[in-house]
């Protein structure tokens, strides 16, 4: 037999010794001469700082338009089912001026979302199907249908606050006939419009937004009642803003409650960034604005000025909220350490269950 150059050609060693890898049982692999025939690390250990250059998971590239979409598209959808409480009791005022916050929410909400979009028409395109899997596809569709119905709704207000000065003509009856089906339609996708959002974010592989999946719904449904309450309590007089504080003070607790028991069923590695950095600033002063506003709410919302001073106290809060839990979220897609960590925790709690034959877990 015949041996070539490279039969004895041994990888550098560094140090002057070779690192050897021991078996499970603690036996080193490899012989213990010096022909280079042992086996030995190529690589140097894993740090997971990167995965070749890049995140483990890739962070959305969502800017602060689609935290503004998040926060008005909780405004429009709690007006939309207090605009319709106000239909139902007779109180006018509130109605309307729920109905045209409601509208002047998610169009501006709307608008945020085609420009992060880039083109309209990549929003038409989500309407060409209908996916009942997707939280995305299901999302445009809620979003059109309240907007048809809440604008019907709104225009009716906007037509009789102008005395009739708007160009309907014959229309005119058409939409004085729809409005009440039309401020139906506002409140039943209101609800779905307020929180849809929430199960977009959890229903992805992002660590912060998937640990959540279980409880940021009914966070945004909280953000969403007292930010709507709040709007309510800035534009509308007081003698008719009873149901507006109710909905108000009720949401203010549901936000701390829902946040705070969301927080303790999260793994405490994937929750770290809902409390650091500037998404830990928000959050915390969401909590204070949340507290000041439904104190106001609660104890001072028959004047008129505190009202509207606590009003605007509950929309900063909602605001703070979904900036606060949209970059946190995309913080944490950013360092690995946040994804490792928490499979790590659940590998082996599997393990620790005697789980060790499924697609997860080996016997090892």
């Amino acid at each position: 037999m015949t041996t070539s150059p490279y039969d004895a050609y041994r990888p550098p060693e560094q140090g002057g010794r070779r690192r050897r890898l021991r078996r499970p049982g603690g036996r080193r692999r490899g012989g213990g001469g010096a022909d280079g025939a042992r086996e030995m690390p190529m690589v140097p250990d894993a740090e997971f700082t990167s995965y070749y250059g890049k995140p483990v998971v890739k962070a959305p590239p969502w800017g602060p338009e689609i935290a503004a979409y998040l926060f008005l598209g909780g405004v429009a959808g709690g007006s939309g089912l207090l605009a319709y409480g106000a239909q139902l009791t007779g109180r006018k005022l509130l109605c309307r001026n729920a109905r045209i916050g409601a509208m002047l929410a998610i169009a501006l909400g709307s608008g945020a979302l085609v420009k992060d979009l880039g083109r309209p028409d990549r929003f038409y395109n989500m309407l060409r199907t209908v996916k009942l899997t997707s939280p995305m596809s299901l999302g445009s569709w809620i979003l059109t249908a309240y907007s048809g119905g809440m604008g019907l709704a709104a225009a009716s207000e906007v037509d009789r606050l102008t005395g009739g000065r708007l160009p309907l003509g014959p229309l005119r009856r058409v939409l004085s006939a729809v409005e009440p089906a039309a401020g139906v339609a506002g409140a039943v996708f209101g609800a779905p419009l307020a929180v849809y959002t929430a199960v977009l974010l959890s229903d992805t592989a992002n660590p912060t937004w998937n640990a959540a999946h279980r409880d940021l719904p009914f966070v945004f449904a909280s953000s969403a009642s007292l930010a709507a309450g709040g709007l309510a309590m800035v534009t509308t007089p007081t003698r008719e803003t009873r149901p507006a504080r109710v909905l108000a003070v009720l949401g203010v607790a549901g936000d701390l409650l829902a946040t705070r028991y969301m927080e303790r069923r999260m793994d405490p590695v994937a929750a770290e960034p809902l409390h650091h950095g500037r998404p830990g600033t928000l959050l915390r002063w969401s909590e204070r604005l949340a507290i000041a506003g439904g104190v106001g709410a609660l104890l001072l919302g028959r004047n008129r000025v505190c009202a509207a001073v606590a009003g605007a106290a509950l929309l900063g809060a909602s605001a703070c909220t979904r900036f606060g839990v949209l970059e946190a979220g995309i913080n944490s897609a950013k360092d690995p350490r946040y994804t490792i960590e928490p499979q790590r925790r659940r590998l082996a709690a599997r393990r620790a269950a005697g789980i060790t034959d499924d697609s997860i877990t080996t016997a090892g």
